[in-house]
């Protein structure tokens, strides 16, 4: 593919380097961090950066790290681009036994932030080597996104400004979709995250004399039953929303009624309108129920994740760009999920576009993996290392083809 043609073919980078990214990315895999503790992904990613002539900034909302590589005017013509992914892993416990399976019991790189780090320091490195674009390209490698504010910290210490670029752009591995495939699609393509609470006062008593108390665990059942009706009869059937209650508790004898129950959960929704819906019909619902059983309902309802909503111009720009460096059929339409990322408030600060990378079905973890599906958030998950090489020559090719396109420039 030439730099300045995002529709004509090119053949994959960095083949040549696919061993040594597969062994950063197992490494990665097998030390993995929670987020804002990633010191040693941090450090890996600083001394590789080091090593190919990359200079970068450390400490960037904590353990993050943001690298600058300037093309050939060394970045004079002040046009710019970004490019992300994140470090963190999650608390899950690994069942995989294979030799790179997690090191640190109860910590598992389980959304493939591993090979997404992986799959910038492939671009890294070939930009190490070659500068095929005229600007600057900023990978910024962000820590916690895994409902920890990340992102959020990242803008708020003002990453736009000390790295001013015209977009930024995101990648998720994506399970289901074929290898080799890679997804974009203006729009609404993943979901924002609000998590509720809901404590269900009553009266305690002896469990066989519950007239003489209110019991708020019958009221609890009713309440998860009535909050369907939610989705099922509040919102119109063309829009999407999930409502899951993950948790109750209640209780701490089988002879005891208990004086309060507590009910928490997450809902999952496309728009603002919508979280306000569910919000308002969820506290509505919950007062009313405990009050008909002479209990009382306070409700905590935090909004936490933004929708990722992709802008028309850039992801129609980066759907030109897949098609030049996929096989034919490859280059996919995002189905929208109700997953959320927080690359969500990168994308309210600042135009672009984040697309999905085919992880295939599973059929690339080795013996010794677990029982389950290689499914993200799942302790049998292990990242696809055939899918660096495309994931780097998709960064590379975007952002040399965003610099070097007039009609990219504001």
């Amino acid at each position: 593919m030439n730099a300045r043609d995002p529709h004509a073919p090119s053949a994959l980078l960095l083949d040549d380097s696919a061993d040594e990214l597969a062994a950063l990315r197992r490494d990665i895999h097998a030390h993995p961090e929670l987020g804002f503790e990633e010191t040693r992904t941090s450090d890996l990613v600083a001394r590789k950066l080091g090593e190919w002539g990359i200079p970068f900034d450390r400490g960037v909302a904590t353990t993050g790290i943001v690298a600058t590589v300037h093309g050939r005017d060394g970045g004079a013509c002040g046009r710019a681009v970004g490019l992300r992914a994140d470090l963190d892993a999650l608390p899950i416990l690994e069942q995989n036994r294979f030799e790179h399976a997690s090191r640190h019991a109860g910590v598992m790189h389980a959304c493939g932030h591993d090979g997404h780090t992986a799959m910038l320091l492939a671009a890294a490195k070939h930009f190490g080597r070659h500068r095929d674009f005229d600007g600057t390209v900023y990978l910024i490698f962000q820590p916690a996104e895994e409902g920890r504010g990340g992102a959020v910290k990242m803008v708020e210490e003002g990453l736009f400004e000390r790295y001013p670029m015209e977009a930024v752009f995101g990648m998720h591995n994506w399970p289901g979709y074929p290898v080799g495939s890679i997804a974009a699609s203006p729009g609404p393509v993943m979901a924002g995250g609000a998590t509720f609470k809901i404590t269900i006062r009553g009266q305690g008593s002896h469990a066989a004399l519950p007239h003489l108390g209110v019991d708020p665990v019958p009221v609890a059942c009713q309440l998860v039953q009535a909050l369907q009706t939610i989705v099922s009869r509040n919102k119109r059937p063309i829009d999407a929303a999930v409502i899951s209650v993950t948790i109750i508790q209640a209780g701490e004898a089988t002879n005891v009624v208990p004086d309060h129950c507590v009910m928490e959960g997450t809902v999952r929704a496309f728009s603002k309108e919508m979280f306000d819906l569910v919000e308002r019909r969820m506290r509505l619902l919950s007062e009313h129920t405990a009050a008909a059983a002479g209990a009382t309902a306070e409700v905590e309802f935090l909004r936490r994740v933004l929708p990722v909503i992709n802008h028309q111009r850039e992801a129609e720009f980066a759907a030109r760009v897949i098609e030049g460096i996929v096989a034919p059929g490859m280059a996919m339409v995002q189905e929208p999920n109700m997953a959320s990322e927080d690359f969500a408030f990168m994308l309210e600060a600042k135009a672009g576009c984040y697309v999905f990378i085919g992880n295939g079905e599973g059929a690339h973890r080795e013996g010794g993996h677990g029982e389950g599906p290689c499914m993200l958030h799942n302790p049998s998950y292990d990242f696809n290392d055939a899918l660096l090489p495309l994931g780097g020559t998709y960064w590379v090719r975007l952002a040399e083809s965003w610099l070097n396109d007039p009609s990219t420039k504001p």
